[in-house]
Parts: C-alpha cells; structure tokens; sequence
C-alpha cells in the first residue's frame, strides 16, 4: 500500500470557486490517516483558515509543479493549457475523452511526462454511475440562467454578469423576481430528465412557479425516433441534459429554426452538457463557450421570431459553490478513501485502464498529424 496523501491544488479558472475537497472531508481524509496538503486560494469558497483547523498542511499558491511526484494532485477544472510534459498523479475532470477539442494534446502531456490522469469522469461504480458528479446543481444552475436570461429578453435587454449566491434559496428569490415574482406561464422543456442534471433543472424549474404541465420531462425514450425536434420549437426555455458519448442526429438545426419563422416560441437554450467543442454536438446552433461575465450568445437568424440567446457555462454548479463542492466531496470522499489501493480497487484500476487506452488513441491521433 502507497502512502495515503493528496494535494488539492487551487483552480485557475476564473470564477470558479469550487473544490474537491472540503474541510469536512479533509477532515475525514485526515483521521483515516491522510496527510492533506492545501494551496492557499483567496478564490476558494473555503477560507484557508477552515482547511487549517481540520489539520490540513497549507502550501503557497499554484505550487503543486513543485511537490514530490509521489503526491497525488487532486482538482476539478483542466489544467492551463501548456506543452509542459506532467510527471505527477492527477485527479481531475480532464475533458479529454471524448474528442473535444485539445484531447491528444492533453494527454500526450501525461504520456511524455510519465504521470497519471485520473479523470473525475471515468471514476464510476459497478453500473457505470458516476461516484460523483456535480450534475444535480448544474442542471438546478442552468434553468436558472436560462430563466434569467428569457426575463432580460423579455425586457428587451441581455442578462448581465452572473456572481454566485450564497445559497440555493437566494438564487430561488433572486429568480422568482427576475418575473415579477413567479415563473409561472413560463413553458420549459428538459432533455435528460432522469438523470441527476436534468432533476436538477427540473427541480428549480418547479421552484419558480412553473406549473407542472408546463415541464416538458424527456428521456431517453422520447428522443429515440431522433432529431431534428419540432416540440422544441414551442417551449420558451430548452435545458439539454444529457450526457454524449458517440453521434446523434441533431436535437435543433440552424435550418430548422430559419424554417419555423414567426410561429417559433423557444427563446432560450440552456446547454448544460456544453458540447460545443464536442465533434458530435446535438445543438450545432451555436459553437462557443459562455462566461459569468457574458452568460448567453445570440443565435442569429433572418427569419421572424423572437430572439434566441444559447447558455453555454461550463462550470454551472459554481454559481452555488459550497453547497455544490460539499455535495460532490461527500459523495467522492468513499472512493478517495481507496485511493491507496487503486491498482487494485475497482473504479481506480477500471479509471486506469479507460486512460491507457485514450493514450493510446492520442497517440496514433498525433502521429498521424505528423
């Protein structure tokens, strides 16, 4: 058995305040025997002070390059972008195996350094489930923008900068008076509706004051006979929920909303899933990441209709940022707790294996461009 330690390295994405570890389950970590290094992070939603008195060693700023090799480095969102080959284990969301844009150049990183990713994605129990996941928080995040910003349209304006709540409740308020008070008129439509993301939007929808027929709930058997989807077209707000892995005909086609003209009513798109970059995208409406600053981007069209603005935030969940990482960490600290056992515990070994063969595929990908 290898030493049990983690680093959690502090995230340089802009406004994102999440971590993958809490005090709470650094705490834990620690009374299992784990030694925790944390980076100091003025942008964490923990202050370094929490991560303290629950025993954890704090390090400077963005130090991790420098710490032993044999410490795991632990985070949520990708790495800055670099040809630095990487040494070091890593833990965190990767974004590099499904062909999104970079992916062979990611992880020819790990296979020049010699280091490990253990993407947060690939970590799933015997049924193929995620052991955690921040998808509840970032469907309840996404309808909110995506209400938000069909309130501003309606106003005639854009919505403006998004800042995290404190809580789930002020986001609720902060929704509810976006409309005068309630939702309710307001007709919604989420793709996903079964999985954790898509409850999650469903749930802030109800919150709102939709009422309940005004939910279009949609699963995978309602998008077997595939897209392009007409019922689309007559819903305000439409949160795309779900997960892709290989092609799918299109759910909303450029063509398809030229055609419907004055007798569309879908003002807004919420793509939680944010697979723009993703060769298989089912919105190819639109092909660029949004922001917090500027949460939405126009869909421009020649035809009549109202106008149509797509949310396309990749780190949703931060806009409720301690309840989304104690969520996640919680349901994460179990199988951290088998880290040091992870060329034999199931989900690391399994995580290990869907890595070599990426690899792999980076590999001959890069060769061939040569």
């Amino acid at each position: 058995m290898v030493a049990k330690v983690f680093w959690l390295r502090c995230e340089t994405k802009k406004l994102e305040r999440r971590s993958a570890l809490t005090p709470s389950t650094a705490g834990q970590l620690i009374k299992d025997g784990f030694t925790v290094y944390v980076e100091r992070d003025q942008q964490r939603i923990f202050d370094d002070e929490e991560f303290e008195r629950v025993g954890c060693s704090l390090v400077d700023n963005s130090t991790w390059p420098s710490a032993p090799l044999d410490i795991p480095i632990i985070g949520l969102k990708e790495l800055a972008t670099s040809d630095e080959p990487l040494p070091h284990t890593h833990i965190y969301f990767g974004h590099c195996y499904k062909g999104q844009a970079g992916w062979s150049s990611v992880l020819s990183r790990f296979k020049r350094g010699g280091g490990i990713l253990y993407d947060l994605e690939s970590l799933t129990d015997a049924t193929g489930r995620r052991v955690a996941a921040f998808g509840f928080r970032a469907g309840f995040a996404g309808a909110a923008v995506g209400a938000l910003a069909l309130a501003a349209q309606r106003e005639g304006k854009r919505i403006g900068n998004l800042e995290p709540y404190a809580n789930e409740a002020a986001m609720v308020a902060n929704v509810r008076a976006a409309f005068g008070g309630s939702g309710k008129g307001v007709k919604a439509l989420v793709v996903g509706a079964l999985g954790r993301c898509g409850r999650g939007a469903v749930d802030l929808l109800h919150k709102i004051g939709l009422d309940g027929d005004d939910i279009l709930k949609w699963d995978v058997g309602e998008t077997a006979k595939g897209g392009p989807f007409e019922e689309l077209l007559h819903v305000d707000i439409f949160v795309n929920c779900i997960s892709l892995s290989s092609a799918i005909p299109p759910f909303l086609t450029r063509d398809q909303l030229e055609a419907s003209g004055a007798r569309r009513r879908l003002s807004v798109v919420v793509d939680v899933s944010c697979d723009a970059t993703n060769p298989f995208n089912p919105l190819p409406i639109y092909d660029v990441i949004t922001s917090f600053p500027e949460p939405t981007v126009p869909v421009d069209l020649s035809s009549q209709g109202p106008p149509l603005s797509v949310v396309s935030i990749d780190h949703l969940p931060s806009l409720l940022p301690r309840e989304a990482s104690e969520q996640f960490s919680s349901d994460l600290l179990p199988t951290l707790m088998e880290f040091p056992r992870r060329d034999t515990a199931r989900v690391w070994a399994d995580a290990k294996r869907m890595l070599d063969d990426k690899v792999a595929e980076a590999v001959a990908e890069l060769a061939g461009k040569s």
